[in-house]
């Protein structure tokens, strides 16, 4: 049974959000505050993690930061500020989905099945390549199958999102994509946000990767028209 974590403030609303997901099939924890949120998750093992923006004690953002530098799990915000902003600085610090207050609970069941289901494909999908399952450049390791990156034989800790980019970059050399194609190519058309999700995560990724990310030597810009990893 998957198990599903979430972290909510507003009791009626986390407990609608709960019987819902259980009839769905699915196992259940809530905690209401952002201090026990991020205890429950560092201390258990969570399929996907429903999180609300604004909480006391630490707020959702800072949980969700904590969390794509630790593990690899869809989280899915949750909120009733409606700001593009708000949207755009959640996907770009790695959410995978931004559901806006109020929302029809069949869809919030829809969604956290739909976004299990593409993790699963994902983790799938590497575990299944056979050949070429390591890129290795000046220092830089990318193991697809193991969806693990090391740093001069030290291990970095990537995001879902961050390490799909790194690794279509890495396998696509020396080529120049724009924003809008990474974005497409990453994210998906269905995706909400824009082509600056894709500015935020490269920013987040030569900063594990880069000795100097303000002069990479792996993901470069290309000025006026996007990025490319150079070899």
């Amino acid at each position: 049974m998957k198990k599903i974590l979430i972290v909510e403030d507003d009791q009626s609303i986390a407990e609608l959000q709960r019987d819902y997901l259980e009839i769905g099939g699915f196992s259940v924890d809530i905690c209401s505050d952002g201090i026990s949120g991020l205890k429950a998750i560092e201390s258990g093992h969570y399929d996907l993690i429903l999180l609300d923006i604004m909480l006391p004690g630490i707020d959702g953002f800072e949980i969700l930061r904590h969390v794509r530098d630790t593990m690899d799990v869809p989280v899915l915000l949750v909120s009733a500020k409606k700001e593009e902003i708000d949207k755009i600085r959640g996907l770009g610090l790695g959410a995978d989905d931004y559901i806006t207050k109020p929302f029809s609970p069949g869809e919030l069941v829809a969604r956290v099945n739909a976004h299990i289901s593409k993790y699963e494909r994902l983790k799938n999908k590497y575990a299944n390549v056979k050949n070429d399952t390591v890129i290795a450049i000046r220092g830089l390791e990318i193991n697809k199958d193991a969806r693990r990156v090391f740093v001069n034989g030290k291990e970095v800790n990537m995001a879902q999102k961050e390490f799909d980019l790194l690794l279509f970059l890495a396998q696509n050399p020396n080529r120049v994509f724009s924003r809008e194609e990474l974005f497409e190519r990453i994210w998906g058309l269905d995706s909400l946000g824009d082509a600056a999700t894709v500015t935020v995560h490269v920013a987040r990724i030569r900063e594990k990767i880069e000795t100097d990310p303000s002069n990479p030597q792996y993901i470069e810009t290309v000025w006026g028209a996007g990025y490319r990893f150079r070899v």
